[in-house]
């Protein structure tokens, strides 16, 4: 099975469940949606969802609350932080577009250990990691210091000829605080549209290497092993990240052959 999820046209960008992609935890979502289109997302009993505004804007019910006038971004390049919701299991989402919206659900296993609540885009930490052609920009839209019982999610974007997730790194075992064990979806826009990354998916076995040549709106799947992404000359990267395993920690190694570039 292919670790690359295709982009399709319509209302429904992408779609990866933990039955589609062979594992436990992670399941991801896109949509786009016209003004004054709306679209309900009713949530199993055991998992909790993060609902992303990546562009334009929409109102958002759950239950008995009701949030107006979300999002708010022309592109996700935009040097601005997106507005999400998280809600609990057995939650009914109505959303309503005001104008063209693209979204991004997240879901994983849970309890309903936590309340329903808006996650504003002001609220959220945005950061630099690396340096020369291995720096990006990143937005921690709901990381292990917020609520949640095992979602984690981040937005990342990479400058054209830059490479990111960088040095190759994984987060396959449960090793803390070395490593933990999260699976892991990347959903990509690039900037030109017409433009791609590569991202590769190895592990030191070898028993996984898949290099691919990623388009607009398209999911990469990391069930385990390292996932690199290399932006091409002329051709921005954004992705967002899901992650979710049986512990909600992020610790992460290094492969170890290319450990040597944290030293330069």
């Amino acid at each position: 099975m292919s670790l690359l999820v295709k982009a399709r046209e319509g209302r429904d960008i992408v779609k990866v469940t933990p039955a589609s992609a062979g594992w436990t935890y992670v399941g991801f979502e896109g949509y786009r949606l016209e003004a004054g289109q709306s679209l309900d997302i009713e949530l199993p009993d055991n998992r909790e969802a993060c609902l992303v505004v990546l562009t334009g804007s929409a109102d958002v019910a759950v239950g008995e609350n009701t949030w107006t006038n979300l999002g708010g971004r022309v592109s996700v390049f935009d040097e601005r932080s997106p507005d999400a919701i998280y809600a609990p299991p057995s939650s009914r989402l109505a959303i309503s577009a005001r104008d063209a919206v693209e979204l991004a659900l997240a879901t994983a296993p849970a309890t309903g250990k936590h309340e329903a609540r808006l996650i504003a885009a002001v609220g959220m930490k945005r950061s630099v990691r690396g340096q020369g052609s291995n720096t990006r920009y990143v937005c921690d839209i709901l990381p292990q210091t917020e609520p949640a019982e095992s979602l984690l999610v981040v937005e990342v974007v990479t400058p054209a000829a830059h490479s990111s997730s960088y040095p190759p790194h994984k987060h396959d075992s449960d090793n803390i605080p070395t490593e933990s064990s999260l699976e892991e979806t990347y959903y990509h826009r690039i900037d030109p549209p017409q433009g791609f990354a590569f991202q590769r998916v190895y592990t030191d076995e070898r028993d996984i290497d898949e290099s691919m040549a990623v388009c607009d709106h398209d999911v990469v799947m990391v069930p385990r092993g390292y996932h690199p992404v290399v932006m091409p000359h002329g051709y921005r990267g954004y992705y967002l990240n899901v992650m979710a395993g049986p512990r909600r920690e992020w610790h992460f190694k290094n492969d170890p052959a290319h450990d040597w570039l944290m030293s330069r």
